[in-house]
């Protein structure tokens, strides 16, 4: 017997091709104002709503029905003011807005948008808006031969994404790790258009639902869909590189100042078994002279993998623990997943069950996924309730001495068929309620962000560290974030470079990879090359898997230890710069390691470069990223530019050839670049290397700058104004007689020398290569202690007491 099945729509002749057909805004009927916000322009099938949110950023969201649209936006999205007036006009082929430094021409048929930059360049050209039957939308942005792409967040592959397609939809990947995979832990949906010689622009789609970028399947546009939800982007200004990042972390955020120790090197495994290995980890490090400023504690700490609870069998004593670890200048991370095993004999649970904490179907019924536990339920964090509840379970750490946190397993990721949660859970969202499909992506970031305040919370105004697999935009102002589970190949290795730098050009400045790779066994000589590339990471952990060979530096020979401590060393010893790099972010959005292309954008030869990186704007770090390889192609960029290691002075634009035995990764400082060292310590807080002098050394032969930042390293004293900034200015005169360092003090907000945070009497300066050999040598407003230059080395060396300067010249001539 038959029923009615058998007339289904979907079985009816014909209606196949009417169900993938595409309908899209062919013209425009109308145009309403929005008063100071903008307009919205009426179309045949869908509106569009156009909000000049912030100079140089432009909202650009469809909607359907209505004259108003939903202007809400997701976590993601910093609250911004608009200034200036909004000026609509009308012709008869177009609609104009004129606001935030843009021109905005909508053409009435057939449908377009241009955007304009407020010099008339053209910056976005959107072609065209589509949709099907169940409103999957995709935009259609003009792009041509000249077109590169980059940021995208958290992708394999090389740092030019033009020909690529890449999904956002948090996923937990233990494997493969291979350049054409779509989608991993971290969702961004944000992209940079740059072209030679016209301005730049990035796109940021905000919707954390599943979405794609798509520049591979058309030659002339590129496409930007949401399988739910809505279209709504931001249009991101330039010109340059620099400025559209700058802009997106008006709109997103920037990275806070972390604890200086959240910067050392971190060590890891999975799993440091007990309280005695832990400790006997931490010996060691000590004992061999390697710095190192972090141990983790992988999820075998736990009683039977229930967060907030310690195995009372392997870690009995775990504030006894913690008093050892701190006297030896260590901070244990403990790893906290989502997933809060179903046991109603288990506190956390209980209290998440009667509170409503826990993630429901829209029938009521808590959803239960299985995990580490075995059969777990996930807390709600789109509710602040439960976000704050959850921040609060927190005080488990704190109170032990605990001050970072390790969020993994928060795609979220969850042993079924589809890997994470069901798409019809319904999230609260603050009396919003909405899918779990239509949130997905924004599980791992607002788990972070509870967590982050809670810590901040308990942590008596110290600075909190998180650490966290999974994220959208935005994440950065709540965690840091690694690449997730790599594995000990070499071709990881030369993947992880253009994953942290895209990373780095999506607002994520505090990234990097597992050195020495997660899973598979690594070999001494891939750990060293790895260590020598990650102590240049803004992240540096080693962390290795339950299943490989342990991943300590002294488990490989004495030539691999020794390569290990001298690099991590030299990352101790570079702490000055990489401190007052990690201020410079917290200010302007910046990266703190950058692809060629963001200080050289006029070099084609660096657009897609990403086998070397920068540290800074100043130091070339080109490691080497393939076995049994002792030399490699280097590529410095038009200049002169200085071998760290030697100091020879080579000319740029060019292709040299870099000798690199195991124990030397080529490094090159441009002309005019300045590096800060201290003393060496064996971890970052240690107030030795403040009561040691202060190391500057000038790279002659070009105008240099670079600003010195000091704090406490530890509180959020420094929002009251309790830091010290120094702007030191390296100059030559036109006719290469004489040349001049200057310092001025901007800011001098500490007394005291509470955290070490008292300035270094002495300021040891290193010239390389001055244009000439000094003859005469002066200081004002410091007092000169000693000079003298090494003709046969090329180095000019002076010593100033700067105790009492407000800022100083150093004349050399």
């Amino acid at each position: 017997m038959l029923n009615s099945e058998e007339i289904h729509p979907d079985k009816v002749s014909g209606n196949d091709a009417d169900k993938h057909s595409l309908i899209r805004i062919k013209r425009l009927t109308g145009v309403t104002p929005l008063g100071s916000q903008g307009a919205v322009l009426h179309g045949d099938h869908a509106n569009l709503a156009i909000i000049p949110v912030a100079a140089g950023i432009l909202r650009l969201k469809v909607f359907f029905g209505g004259d108003k649209p939903d202007l809400g936006t997701t976590p993601a999205i910093l609250p911004l003011t608009q200034t200036g007036d909004i000026v609509l006009t009308e012709d008869e082929a177009s609609y104009t807005i004129l606001s935030a430094g843009l021109r905005t021409v909508a053409a009435k048929s057939p449908f377009g948008v241009k955007v304009y930059d407020d010099s008339g360049e053209l910056l976005a050209d959107l072609l065209g808006i589509e949709w099907n039957e169940k409103r999957a939308q995709t935009a259609l942005l003009a792009m041509d031969g000249e077109s590169h792409f980059y940021g995208f967040g958290e992708k394999t592959g090389f740092l030019d994404k033009k020909g690529e397609r890449y999904e956002m939809w948090n996923s937990d990947v233990y494997e493969p790790h291979v350049p054409d995979i779509e989608a991993l832990y971290q969702s961004i949906p944000w992209s940079i258009h740059f072209r030679y010689g016209r301005p730049a622009y990035g796109v940021l789609l905000d919707n954390p639902g599943r979405t794609a970028f798509d520049m591979r399947t058309r030659a002339d546009r590129y496409q930007i869909s949401a399988e739910r939800g809505a279209l709504d982007l931001y249009i991101v200004q330039g010109p340059t590189l620099k400025d559209v990042v700058r802009n997106l972390a008006e709109l997103t955020g920037r990275t806070p100042l972390p604890p200086k120790w959240a910067i050392g090197y971190q060590q890891s495994r999975y799993s440091y078994m007990n309280q005695e290995e832990v400790l006997k980890v931490a010996r060691t490090f000590r004992e061999k002279r390697i710095p190192c400023d972090v141990l983790y504690l992988d999820i075998h700490y736990m009683d039977e993998y229930r967060v907030f609870t310690w195995d009372p069998v392997a870690f009995p004593r775990p504030q006894e623990m913690m008093r050892e670890l701190e006297s030896l200048g260590f901070n244990l991370v403990p790893i906290v997943d989502p997933g809060v095993k179903k046991d109603p004999s288990y506190p956390v649970y209980r209290e998440g069950v009667h509170n409503g904490y826990f993630c429901r179907k829209l029938e009521g019924e808590i959803f239960i996924g299985p995990v580490w536990p075995g059969p777990s339920a996930f807390p709600d964090f789109t509710d602040d309730r439960a976000a704050e509840w959850w921040g609060d379970l927190h005080v488990h750490f704190t109170g032990n001495g605990i001050k970072g946190i390790w969020n993994d397993m928060n795609e979220p990721s969850v042993f079924n068929e589809s890997k994470t949660m069901d798409l019809d859970v319904v999230h609260a969202n603050n009396g919003d309620p909405k899918t779990h499909g239509e949130l997905h992506n924004l599980y791992g970031m607002l788990m972070s962000k509870a967590t982050q305040e809670g810590m901040k919370r308990h942590l008596n105004g110290e600075r909190p560290f998180v650490l966290t697999r999974a994220g959208y935009a935005g994440i950065q102002r709540y965690a840091t974030v690694w690449t997730g589970d790599n594995r000990s190949y070499w071709e990881h290795l030369a993947m992880s470079i253009p994953m942290v730098l895209n990373l780095g050009l999506s607002g994520v400045a505090f990234a990097g990879p597992d050195i020495g790779g997660f899973s598979h066994d690594t070999t001494g000589e891939l750990l060293a090359r790895w260590t020598q590339a990650g102590a240049f990471t803004p992240f540096c952990r080693n962390h290795s898997a339950i299943d490989t060979i342990r991943q300590e530096p002294w488990l490989f020979g004495e030539k691999v230890e020794d390569i290990c401590r001298s690099y991590i060393a030299l990352r101790y010893r570079l702490m000055p710069t990489l401190y007052s790099f990690f201020y410079d972010t917290s200010v302007s959005g910046l990266p703190i390691v950058r692809p060629l292309l963001m200080e050289y954008p006029d070099d084609a030869s660096v657009y897609n470069l990403c086998d070397q990186f920068l540290f800074g704007p100043d130091l070339m770090i080109a490691p080497i990223l393939r076995p049994g390889t002792f030399s490699r192609a280097v590529y410095l960029p038009a200049g002169a530019w200085y071998d760290y290691w030697t100091g020879e002075r080579r000319e740029g634009g060019r292709w040299i050839l870099a000798n690199a035995p195991l124990e030397t990764m080529p490094m090159y400082v441009r002309a005019g670049g300045i590096l800060a060292e201290q003393p060496l310590t064996m971890h970052a807080c240690d107030a030795a290397a403040q009561a040691g002098p202060l190391t500057l050394t000038v790279y002659a032969g070009g105008e240099g700058r670079f600003a010195l930042y000091e704090d406490d390293g530890l509180t959020y004293a420094y929002e009251q104004g309790h830091y010290r900034l120094r702007r030191f200015v390296w100059t030559e005169d036109a006719d290469g007689q004489g040349s001049s360092l200057r310092c001025e003090r901007a800011h001098d907000g500490v007394t005291g020398t509470a955290h070490g945070t008292a300035a270094s009497r002495i300021l040891r300066i290193f010239v390389e290569r001055p244009s000439k050999a000094p003859s005469q040598v002066t200081a004002s407003g410091a007092a000169l202690l000693e000079w003298s230059y090494d003709a046969a080395a090329g180095r000019f060396f002076a010593e100033l007491d700067v105790s009492e300067e407000d800022g100083f010249e150093l004349r050399l001539a």
